[in-house]
């Protein structure tokens, strides 16, 4: 365990979201998802915001691997300054997961679920960092180019 705080996620870019309608076709679940994603774009917009997803964020409280880690999942947005080099903000629903710390009391996991925000927020900037927004800019923009020169069709599911 070389880090206190472990974060994982997937980044949409929203301004990579072209249609907001949802497959009729689709899984429950997937919808739902679509639906949350809609909710993000009419309440942040798409220019310097993210959707992040299938998230977690694990706290460790000692330095023993299976006694006092909270670990909890998140979803939602996260926006950039104006030159998309930055966390601004997040508006992020959190929930707790797993944990293993029997001394965990209420007022403790609304602490923490409140500091996933601040932590999401310097992972997001170290993401920034690596270069990991670049590529995910590098990748939209290759797909709108074969889509302009295919005359908007990429292919079926991309």
């Amino acid at each position: 365990m070389n880090r206190w705080v472990l974060i994982d996620f997937e980044c949409l870019p929203l301004r990579s979201v072209g249609r907001l309608d949802i497959p009729l076709d689709a899984s429950p679940k997937f919808q739902d998802q679509c639906l949350r994603i809609k909710q993000a774009i009419e309440k942040h917009g798409r220019h310097n915001t993210y959707y992040l997803h299938q998230a977690t964020c694990t706290y460790h409280l000692t330095n023993q691997a299976d006694l006092g880690s909270l670990t909890f999942h998140f979803e939602g947005t996260i926006l950039t300054d104006a030159s998309d080099m930055h966390a601004e903000s997040c508006d992020l629903k959190v929930t707790l997961a797993a944990e293993t710390c029997s001394w965990l009391t209420e007022p403790m996991v609304d602490w923490f679920a409140t500091t996933v925000t601040h932590s999401v927020k310097c992972e997001f900037n170290r993401y920034i960092e690596a270069g990991d927004l670049d590529k995910a800019k590098q990748r939209i923009e290759q797909i709108e180019e074969s889509s302009d020169a295919s005359g908007g069709y990429v292919g079926m599911y991309l």
